[in-house]
Order: C-alpha cells, then structure tokens, then sequence
C-alpha cells in the first residue's frame, strides 16, 4: 500500500552527496542483478565474487564524480576571485595614473607660472635699465624733451632748442616776461621758452606735466607749436 507523507509536511530536499550515494546504491543493485541473470553455467562463488568487485568500483564512481564536481566548483571560484583581483587592480591603476597625471599637469602649471612672472621681471628689469636717467638741469630738460618728441613724431634737434632757450629765458625755468604785449593783456609768457598759457594749453603734448613752468612739458609745447608754426624749432631766430 502506497504511504503517504503527513499533510502540512514535505519531505526535505536531498543533498549532492545524498544524491550520488543513492546513485551509487543504483549501480550496485544493476550491477548484482546482472550478475544474477547469468546463466547457470558459472558457479554460485564466481557470482559472489564479481558482485564484490562490483561494489568498491561503484563507489569509487562516486567518489570521483563527487571530486570532480568539488574541483570544477573550485576552478570557478579561483576564476571568480582572480577576475576580481584584475579589475580592482586594473581600477587602483587607473586612479593612480589619473592622480599622477593630475599632479603633473598641476606641477607643470606651476612651473610655468613661475617662468612667466621671472620673464616679466626680466623684462621689467630690462626696461627698467634701458629707460634713460636725465639730470636734473638744463642738460637734462633738453634731452628729455627731444626723446619725447621723437616718439611723438615732433621735429627738432638740441641745438635749436638749447639755441632759443638762451635767447628766450637764459635757461631760467622760472623766468617770466611782465612788459610785453603778452603780459599787458594779462598772458605773460614764462619758462624756459618764453610760452603764454593759451599755447601751452593747445600745444601740450600727452605724458608731460599740465605744469607750464615744469621745463620738459614747457619745452615740448613749446617745440609742438614751433613745429606747427615754422616747421621746427630748428627754424626759429627769434621772438616767435
């Protein structure tokens, strides 16, 4: 009569190695059968003997089975876990070479930087050493004034500046004219080259002082005007 299990209650799941001792049970019980059917021609201690050598070989089936099932489980793991191992490596790889070459771009703008700004003081240095020191006297005021007007595109030389500034104020900067016509109308002509307020105004040149009594901006307005009236200072013999 067939039994059946309790309601409510399952039979519990075999395990791998249940499974393959009841395998290897099966093969036993096959192989005593067979060798039960042979025919009557064998004796009764030669069946005894094969179904014992059947035995130990169905198990060792087994059991081999069993090792080669553990050994592919294995096989996969340490395929797993070095297939692991690569991509964290391959990853702490890339973030070191990606930390690395941050640290070098940021050297490298750094380095450049600091070549930069060593440039600009070297440059700075450099025209600092070329830009020209003038005396302060009339010397000085002369020759300043020509490099102005040079860059200015203004013509002239220091002979006929320093030529009319004898004539005009004997190289006083602070000489000033209080009898003619210019003083009588209330624009006396002062400085070094005898200059009235108005021309200074309309003559002056960008980068000398507003100051008409300031010897440079006074000779270069000066110079500007003659330039604009006679061509140059150079063409200039008297009172202009």
């Amino acid at each position: 009569m067939p039994q059946h299990s309790t309601p409510g209650h399952s039979r519990p799941a075999l395990t791998k190695t249940q499974k393959f001792s009841i395998a290897g049970v099966a093969t036993l019980g096959a192989a005593a059968l067979a060798f039960s059917l042979v025919p009557g021609s064998a004796d009764a201690g030669t069946q005894t003997q094969s179904l014992d050598a059947a035995a130990p070989v169905a198990f060792k089936q087994n059991v081999d089975a069993q090792q080669a099932v553990h050994a592919g489980v294995i096989k996969q793991r340490n395929t797993a876990d070095k297939q692991a191992k690569d991509a964290a490596a391959a990853k702490a790889k890339a973030e070191a070479d990606a930390a690395a070459k941050k640290r070098a771009d940021e050297e490298a703008a750094a380095k450049k930087k600091a070549e930069d700004e060593r440039k600009a003081k070297e440059a700075a240095s450099r025209a600092a050493a070329r830009k020209p020191v003038y005396a302060n006297n009339l010397d000085g005021w002369i020759r300043q004034s020509l490099d102005i007007m040079k860059s200015k595109g203004i013509p002239g030389s220091y002979d006929g500046l320093h030529r009319n500034i004898i004539r005009e104020s004997a190289g006083d900067p602070n000489a000033k004219n209080g009898w003619d016509i210019n003083a009588i109308n209330g624009t006396p002509s002062v400085g070094l080259l005898q200059v009235i307020q108005p021309t200074f105004d309309a003559y002056h040149v960008d980068g000398t002082s507003t100051n008409i009594l300031d010897p440079v901006a006074n000779i270069t307005a000066a110079a500007n005007y003659a330039a604009d009236r006679y061509g140059s200072m150079d063409n200039v013999n008297s009172a202009y």
